[in-house]
C-alpha cells in the first residue's frame, strides 16, 4: 500500500520568513518573558532534551495498547552528532508486554558510535507458517517470553564510514502453541523443529555509512547499515547459522525549497547459511522498530529471506511544524 500526500503553495517559500517551530510541549506553556516562554528558554539551555508521552494505539497483532514512551536527545560534545536514547513500556489488549531500550550514542568528533537494542517481551502473537503462499485464515497463536540483548560498537575509519563489532543474545522461553488450526496434526512451528526454548548468541560484524542531518527526523542525507551475524555451535547454539541484514535510507527535500521530505527505505534480511530458530527467521515487522510490511499484520510472512522497499512523502500541515 502506498499513501501519497501532495501539497501546493502559491507563494514562493524562499521569500517568506518561516515561523518558529513548535513541538507538543510548547502547546502547554504557561508564562512568557521577553517573547520566549520560560519553558522554551529552559529547553534551549539544557544539554539533554527529554520527551515523555503517554499514548494509545491499535494493531492487528496487539489489539488496543496503552503505552508510555520517552526519549532523550543530547550531544556528548559540540563536535559530536546528536545521541538518542528511547524507551517505552506497553501493555496490550492481548496481554502482551513490550519493553525496549534503544540507543545510539556518538562520541567526541564522532570517532565512536555505540548502538544498543535491549528488550523484554511477553508476546502471545499470531503466526501463519513459512513462505508467501500461507493462508491468513490458518493463523494461530504462538505464546512466548523473550529477552534480546544486542550491542554494537563502531569506529570511524574515514569520512562518514564506520566499522566495528558487536554481540547478540536472544533467548525465548515458554514457547507454547495455542489454538492451532483444526485438521492440522502438525503445525508449521513443529514441522520446522521449533521447541519450548530457543537460544541464539554470537558476534556481529558491522559497517555504517551515515550522512543524515538528524537521527530523529532527517531532512537530507543517507544511511547504509550492514550487519553480518554469526551463530556457531561452540557458543551454545543448537545449529550453526549466519544472517545478513542491510538497512538503507535516503532523504530528499521535494520540492527542493520546501519543508516536504521524500524518504526511501530498503530493508533486506537474509539467512546466509544454516537453520535459524523459528522466532528469529526474517518476517514482516521483525525489524527493530517493527515497521516493515506496513499494511500487513506483524509476522504475516516469515521465511529464510526477506526484501522490503517503501517510500514515504512527509508534508507539514501547519507552518510551525506542530502537525504534519
Amino acid at each position: 500500500m502506498l499513501i501519497l500526500l501532495i501539497g501546493f503553495s502559491a507563494a514562493a517559500q524562499e521569500t517568506r520568513k518561516e515561523p518558529p517551530q513548535k513541538d507538543l510541549k510548547d502547546v502547554f506553556k504557561r508564562k512568557k518573558k521577553n517573547g520566549l516562554s520560560v519553558r522554551q528558554k529552559s529547553r534551549a539551555n539544557r544539554k539533554v532534551h527529554f520527551a515523555v508521552v503517554p499514548a494509545a494505539g491499535y494493531t492487528l497483532q496487539t489489539g488496543f495498547a496503552a503505552l508510555l514512551a520517552g526519549n532523550a536527545l543530547f550531544e556528548l560534545d559540540s563536535s559530536a552528532n546528536q545521541s538518542l536514547v528511547t524507551s517505552s513500556i506497553a501493555y496490550t489488549q492481548y496481554h502482551q508486554i513490550i519493553f525496549p531500550i534503544l540507543s545510539d550514542i556518538w562520541s567526541k568528533n564522532n570517532i565512536y558510535h555505540l548502538s544498543t537494542d535491549w528488550r523484554y517481551l511477553k508476546y502471545p502473537s499470531e503466526t501463519f507458517g513459512l513462505g508467501i503462499h500461507t493462508d491468513i485464515n490458518e493463523g494461530y497463536t504462538l505464546d512466548y517470553s523473550a529477552i534480546k540483548l544486542h550491542q554494537t560498537l563502531l569506529r570511524k575509519v574515514g569520512g562518514n564510514f564506520y566499522a566495528g563489532i558487536g554481540w547478540d543474545v536472544d533467548y525465548f522461553w515458554n514457547v507454547t502453541e495455542l489454538d492451532t488450526p483444526a485438521g492440522h496434526t502438525t503445525s508449521s512451528f513443529e514441522k520446522y523443529g521449533g521447541e519450548g526454548t530457543e537460544f541464539s548468541t554470537g558476534p556481529v560484524l558491522a559497517g555504517l555509512y551515515d550522512t543524515r542531518d538528524n537521527p530523529v527526523n532527517p531532512t537530507k542525507g543517507a544511511m547504509l547499515k550492514v550487519d553480518f551475524h554469526l551463530h556457531p555451535t561452540f557458543l551454545g547454539n543448537d545449529d550453526s547459522w549466519n544472517s545478513l541484514i542491510v538497512d538503507a535510507r535516503k532523504y530528499f527535500r521535494f520540492p527542493a525549497n520546501s519543508n516536504n521530505i521524500l524518504a526511501f527505505w530498503n530493508y533486506d534480511w537474509f539467512t546466509k547459511s544454516g537453520k535459524a530458530p523459528y522466532l528469529m527467521l526474517p518476517n514482516t515487522g521483525g525489524d527493530p522498530n517493527s515497521n516493515t510490511g506496513r499494511g500487513y499484520i506483524q509476522g504475516r510472512f516469515r521465511g529464510n529471506n526477506f526484501l522490503y522497499l517503501e517510500g514515504e512523502y512527509r508534508v507539514p500541515i501547519t507552518r510551525n511544524g506542530l502537525l504534519g
